[in-house]
């Protein structure tokens, strides 16, 4: 008798939490076969994108290798990306995996499955704005996140020409004031201080221009007002520029445009306002919304088959009343421990539970400068305000909790010890 196959596509946060616990519980003891499919070969924690962008983080220490992790946690990995579905044949189609000179490297592939699981995550959202997608920077992935990073260094190079020196000014310009666009804009002066002391470039960060423009009335508009008011607070103390209230008509290849008509003059544009799932789950047959989330019940199952789930923000999951569950890390943490639950109870023939979202807290970072967030306390619901060390203890350990789950404690403590070592061996940003 066969096993049962459980696929699931996208290697982000909640993915790889999922296959990592289903291939220790079930693919070590041949109870299951545990397939992971990414698009890319190696896996970074989203969250941290920011810090990549501007090498506060060095990629190449902290991301993960699919193929060696899957081996040492009782999974496979597959690499591919979802382009086709065939529900009653129960396979899924991944497209061919081509080099960057666009040759096939390996053709495209069926792949059956018993039981379907889809994190894909997603993406930003342009909505169509003329000249985002020509001139943009995008923080949805680390090969974005790499791109600006090498983009902002040749900026900040470039102000060491003499004619240059004579009235330096540098400016970023970032759409979307949720938590990407504000960590990175604290990021940015960070960076601009570490380039400036390593001798990089002839700017002080009083001569860094960060423009952050939100389309809502106030910055961060999905936390409470508390926190947005704070964050706010020390982002103009940093020296950024806020403009809330100010949508973006247009991009050029200098230029932000607002509605009123002004021109926000920049040397780096981001995009960082809205968020879709991917547009490919709109072509799979399954139900989705406007912004291509697949709709799912509270088990996490699609309305349309119940040997498809789907999770984190690529998934639209119902909760009490109106609401759905909102697209935030902890929440994809928490539908990673249910769904697991779920599976394993769906392979011994039991009834699924639903998904209830319980809201820990927000955390926001504001890179070495300071951090801002609240803890919810319990059932209560009542949050526990906190900013400074103890906030910054806090969302540190976001990772370290990320980590545990996809490397185990002994590995976990290891890895804090060999980054505390790193801090004295090798220069605090990545200069190359």
């Amino acid at each position: 008798m066969s096993v049962p196959r459980i696929v699931v596509v996208g290697g982000g946060a909640g993915g790889l939490e999922l296959v990592t616990r289903l291939g220790r519980r079930l693919g070590r003891r041949g109870k299951a076969e545990i397939v992971l499919v990414d698009r890319n070969s190696t896996h970074i924690w989203k969250p941290l994108l920011h810090e990549v962008a501007t090498g506060a983080l060095d990629s190449g220490l902290d991301e993960i290798a699919y193929q060696g992790h899957a081996r040492a946690h009782g999974y496979q990995f597959q690499r591919g990306t979802l382009c086709g579905l065939d529900r009653e044949a129960r396979t899924l189609t991944l497209a061919p995996i081509l080099d960057d000179d666009g040759v096939e490297v390996l053709p495209s592939r069926t792949l059956p499955y018993d039981e379907l699981v889809i994190a894909v995550g997603s993406v930003s959202n342009d909505f169509g704005t003329p000249g985002v997608a020509e001139h943009c920077h995008f923080l949805d992935s680390p090969h974005q996140a790499e791109a600006f990073r090498r983009d902002m260094l040749n900026v900040f190079l470039r102000y060491n020409a003499p004619q240059r020196q004579r009235n330096p000014r540098m400016a970023v310009g970032i759409v979307g004031a949720g938590a990407t666009g504000v960590e990175l804009a604290a990021e940015l002066y960070d960076a601009s201080q570490m380039l400036n002391s390593y001798g990089f470039t002839p700017l002080e960060s009083e001569q860094l221009e960060v423009h952050l423009i939100e389309a809502a009335p106030g910055i961060l508009p999905a936390l409470p007002d508390r926190i947005s008011r704070a964050v706010h607070a020390e982002l103009e103390r940093l020296g950024v520029r806020v403009h809330v209230a100010t949508r973006v008509t247009e991009v050029d290849s200098s230029a932000i445009v607002t509605a009123s008509g002004e021109r926000i003059e920049t040397d780096l544009s981001v995009w960082a306002a809205g968020i879709k799932a991917p547009a490919f789950l709109s072509e799979l047959g399954l139900a989705t919304e406007r912004n291509h989330r697949l709709k799912v019940d509270a088990t996490l199952q699609s309305v349309d088959d119940p040997h498809i789930f789907a999770f984190g923000d690529c998934a639209s999951c119902p909760q009490a009343g109106d609401a759905t569950v909102p697209p935030r890390a902890q929440a994809a943490h928490q539908q990673a421990s249910r769904l697991y639950r779920n599976l394993l109870a769906r392979l011994d023939g039991k009834p699924l539970k639903p998904f209830v979202f319980r809201d820990r807290g927000s955390l926001i970072s504001l890179a070495h400068f300071d951090a801002i967030g609240s803890l919810m306390r319990g059932a209560s619901a009542r949050s526990l305000f906190i900013e400074g060390h103890l906030a910054k203890f806090f969302y540190a350990s976001l990772y370290r909790m990320h980590q545990r789950a996809i490397h185990g404690s002994l590995k976990t403590a290891l890895m804090v010890v060999v980054d505390g070592l790193n801090r004295f061996l090798k220069p605090r940003m990545k200069l190359h």
